[in-house]
């Protein structure tokens, strides 16, 4: 049945979806590197598609800008369409001296500002992580293709223009990977309702040394960041067959 934000019909959507922020970049995904494509949902221009990667049903999806929006679908995919896992694929800024433009960080974990995991956790801190098997699956994927992968902490702003740039400096000093805006929120949803997460980003830009990445360089690393999840997932696939 639908919802007020997503038309897909039962079945529509598979298992899996990946969740860009970018519902442009959701079809780019799904026209590049999956076949016979088909568009589910286009309320809101919140594009949705599903297709096959090797055989293996997989659809993606656009998650909007920030935690707020990737929360109403992500709780939508799971709870109405029986979704149990996603990965958000997307970009982040470093901080860090020894993170680079172009690296790939896989987020084990997701700091926040948010009050989201507070509010659906009775006021407590709730500690924001990814799927084990997800994880390990994806930096096996990446190890066997030669491909440098950081693992570790993100933290998810609710604000792209924040007023305390200072802050950076503390992010820093705690070893954060990378900042972006939706990670502890996906984190949070898939622990309430039951499903397995995991983000990997493409490092676009170093926010303190005020470096990024031109067109070509982003469309390359992010092509890599795509092989690493998409041959994740096959093995993780492999990994939960009864033996």
């Amino acid at each position: 049945m639908a919802t007020p934000h997503i038309e897909a019909k039962p079945g529509d959507f598979a298992d899996t979806v990946l969740m860009p922020g970018d519902p442009l970049r959701a079809q780019f995904i799904a026209e590049t590197f999956l076949e016979d494509v088909e568009c589910v949902n286009r309320v809101r221009n919140m594009l949705g598609f599903t297709g096959t990667y090797q055989g293996r049903r997989i659809s993606v999806m656009g998650s909007g800008m920030g935690i707020p929006s990737l929360s109403i679908y992500a709780k939508e995919l799971i709870t109405e369409y029986g979704v149990d896992r996603l990965v958000r694929v997307g970009s982040c800024g470093a901080v860090r001296d020894d993170v680079a433009v172009n690296d790939i960080v896989v987020g084990m974990g997701a700091c926040t500002d948010s009050g989201v995991n507070r509010a659906r956790f009775n006021g407590h801190d709730f500690a924001a992580i990814a799927d084990f098997e997800l994880t390990r699956h994806a930096v096996d994927a990446a190890r066997e293709r030669g491909t440098k992968v950081l693992v570790g902490n993100l933290f998810s702003a609710d604000l792209f223009y924040t007023p305390d740039s200072e802050f950076f400096q503390t992010l820093k000093r705690h070893g954060i990977l990378g900042v972006e805006m939706e990670a502890a929120g996906l984190y949070g949803v898939a622990a309430e309702f039951g499903a397995r997460a995991l983000t990997i980003c493409t490092v676009s830009d170093h926010i303190l040394k005020g470096e990024a990445l031109d067109a070509q360089a982003r469309q390359t690393g992010f092509a890599e960041m795509m092989a690493i999840t998409l041959e994740g997932l096959l093995r993780d696939d492999q990994a939960r067959q009864p033996s």
